[in-house]
């Protein structure tokens, strides 16, 4: 009996964790992708838009002929940020969905397909564009479910590399910590996440996000690096 519960209690904090484990071996997840020549880096936000760090930042992509991933929050496309959401589409980046709360890994799975499904739709209506069927789940929290729900909706669920997310151990987060450690672990296929916005504050600062995404251009660019997208298709570069 012990040991039979003990098998449950790891597959469900296994998908707790935020990097992946045995049950995301299937082609609905991702946590890298295939590694290409020229090699290349998968610049990612999330928690977006944000009326104030969401346009610098994408001043700072076109600064330097890079597109990216945007994963964006349902409750923060508002009227004050819908010409920030078209804009990223007019400029040739990828748009996939977030979400603002772990509540969703205890939804069943019709419950995971349709929110996917209605904030896709109501991107489309708002927009006239397509985000692309990438979900990633607030803070990489996932469930089994949420893996079947995701899968029923046709989207594939997408994490990032090992140390490529944008914390620095309760400390404030700058450019000059996460530069170095970004540059440091990045290598082919690697998808590297970066906060524009915050969960539940909509107008959060991240100027250090934009300052990082600025100097990290140049730098693997330097090595040799090129930038894609998360879409079409998750599994190939655009």
């Amino acid at each position: 009996m012990f040991w039979l519960i003990g098998i449950i209690a790891v597959g469900v904090l296994s998908h707790i964790a935020p990097f992946p484990f045995l049950l995301d071996a299937t082609d609905r997840t991702v946590w890298r992708m295939p590694a290409t020549d020229p090699h290349t880096v998968y610049l990612t936000f999330d928690d977006g838009p944000n009326p104030a760090a969401t346009p610098q930042l994408l001043d700072v992509l076109k600064e330097h002929g890079v597109k990216a991933t945007f994963f964006v929050i349902d409750k923060h496309i508002t009227d004050e940020t819908l010409p920030i959401l078209r804009r990223t589409f007019e400029e040739g980046h990828a748009v996939a969905l977030h979400s603002h709360t772990r509540t969703l890994m205890f939804a069943n799975v019709g419950v995971v397909a349709t929110t996917l499904q209605e904030a896709a739709a109501r991107i489309e209506v708002l927009t006239g564009y397509q985000a692309c069927r990438a979900f990633r789940p607030h803070a990489g929290n996932r469930s089994v479910l949420m893996l079947m729900g995701a899968a029923r909706a046709g989207y594939t669920i997408v994490g990032w590399g090992w140390m490529l997310w944008d914390f620095n151990w309760f400390r404030q987060k700058t450019a000059d910590a996460l530069v170095p450690r970004f540059v440091a672990r990045v290598s082919p296929g690697d998808i590297v996440v970066i906060h524009d916005g915050h969960h539940k504050d909509p107008r959060a600062d991240r100027r250090y996000a934009v300052e990082t995404v600025d100097r990290l251009i140049p730098e693997l660019t330097a090595r040799g690096f090129q930038f894609g997208t998360i879409c079409p298709g998750v599994t190939e570069p655009e």
